[in-house]
């Protein structure tokens, strides 16, 4: 029987707080991104070290033809196998790959679980994920702080997160449901919010009329 979670909610304040209570010492936060324009972009700190995206998914279209799927050893990816975990999954995504930027707390479930998972193909993470009471109760408790009443774990949304990183000069999104990275070109350190939005933007075209997206950026909190 599949692992049943409660949806995550994209809200900055409770990713925030999941991040911190792993291990991930304040420096760093999640913050909304409100809209692609020049001016909108500019209004999210710099750095930004990953760009999560919250879309819906439907059954009349795949995302084939957008990226292309690569196998990358130096891009850590996770399988996604428990129900409703998409959002923690793409949380680990954005702080896994960037340990040598972000500080984990010594002995801290994120330092833990890098030092298990580090070598592990992504279906290996992926038991290591469903094993750990942690990681679920810490889920539990997050997606219980969301802005609107949490559903039941049973419940089955057609909303879903992926995580966009820049590794060695290329964009790679990053989805629990497959088994590869999705390369999407070139990018950069500087660059990486804008570029990733461009992808985001490729996913809004195939459905123009529905208003459930959402991007949040992992960015350095202003000082």
């Amino acid at each position: 029987m599949t692992l049943q979670w409660v949806p995550l909610e994209a809200n900055p304040e409770v990713m925030n707080q999941f991040m911190y209570n792993l291990g991930i010492k304040p420096e760093w936060q999640f913050s909304d991104v409100y809209g692609f324009e020049p001016e909108l972009l500019s209004m999210v700190p710099r750095p930004v070290l990953a760009v999560i995206m919250l879309y819906p998914l439907h059954d009349s279209h795949t995302d084939d033809g957008i990226g292309e799927s690569v196998d990358n050893p130096h891009v850590f990816l996770v399988k996604q196998t428990i129900s409703n975990a998409c959002g923690t999954i793409a949380l680990l995504h954005s702080i896994m790959n960037n340990e040598h930027v972000l500080e984990f707390k010594d002995r801290s479930l994120i330092d833990e679980l890098m030092a298990r998972t580090r070598d592990m193909r992504p279906s290996e993470r992926a038991a290591v994920v469903e094993g750990e009471e942690r990681l679920s109760k810490l889920h539990e408790n997050s997606a219980a702080k969301g802005q609107t009443e949490a559903p039941p774990a049973s419940t089955k949304t057609n909303l879903h997160f992926v995580c966009f990183i820049e590794n060695s000069g290329q964009l790679y999104e990053l989805d629990g449901r497959k088994d590869l990275p999705v390369l999407h070109g070139r990018t950069s350190r500087e660059t990486l919010l804008e570029d990733a939005c461009e992808v985001v933007k490729k996913f809004m075209a195939r459905d123009p009329n529905n208003v459930h997206f959402t991007v949040v950026a992992l960015c350095k909190k202003p000082q």
